[in-house]
């Protein structure tokens, strides 16, 4: 069986790392193969984009330089971890792909189709299997960042740009409903991760 790719989508502050983590313990136990990793990042060139794009001292990046470097990043972690792993049998799971560029730099940016063509070139023809979107209200993502601790240059956005990334997401999963399980965010920690680890448990077995 060739590797399962399941990517985790949603505003700031929904809860994706949680649930990745605890997705990772679920499969291990289980015995299967899986790797976690995250966007922008994943591989050390990536990580080094990761600072420059994050950083809140480049509030004057221009937003087509910001998608392009997150292009850039996605690019490297797609050649050097995510397909090789695939190719191994190992479950991906990933904090982030190319649906988050679209939302973010196509709706929040106005960047429009363009941010899908550059990201296209960039993943190979790679999409998710399964793209696990936590809905939750941006405001109320934005809080439980600010009560985190100091937010990067993307988190401290206002809050126009957040609700126009939303509207992104929203759109994102009516168009793929073959692969998009939309969760209420709003729900406790484990009910969410219940709901994943159902999800995840019965592709696998369908895939076996």
């Amino acid at each position: 069986m060739k590797g399962l790719f399941i990517s985790f989508e949603g505003p700031d502050g929904s809860g994706k790392t949680t649930q990745i983590r605890l997705l990772t313990e679920h499969c291990t136990q289980k015995g299967l193969k899986v790797l976690s990793t995250r966007e922008p990042g994943g591989t050390p060139i990536s990580e080094k984009i990761r600072e420059i794009i994050l950083d809140n001292r480049n509030k004057e990046m221009a937003p087509a330089a910001e998608a392009l470097l997150y292009a850039a990043s996605r690019a490297q972690l797609v050649d050097q971890v995510i397909k090789p792993a695939l190719q191994e049998g190992t479950i991906v799971l990933s904090d982030r792909f190319m649906d988050s560029s679209i939302a973010y730099q196509g709706y929040g940016r106005g960047l429009g189709d363009g941010v899908r063509v550059i990201n296209e070139f960039a993943i190979q023809d790679l999409q998710p299997d399964l793209t696990f979107f936590l809905n939750v209200d941006p405001a109320v993502g934005k809080k439980r960042v600010l009560a985190e601790g100091a937010p990067d240059r993307m988190e401290s956005e206002a809050m126009t740009f957040h609700n126009k990334v939303y509207q992104g997401y929203l759109e994102l999963s009516r168009i793929y409903q073959d692969r998009y399980v939309v969760i209420d965010a709003a729900r406790s920690i484990e009910e969410i991760a219940e709901l994943i680890r159902t999800r995840v448990d019965a592709y696998v077995a369908e895939r076996a």
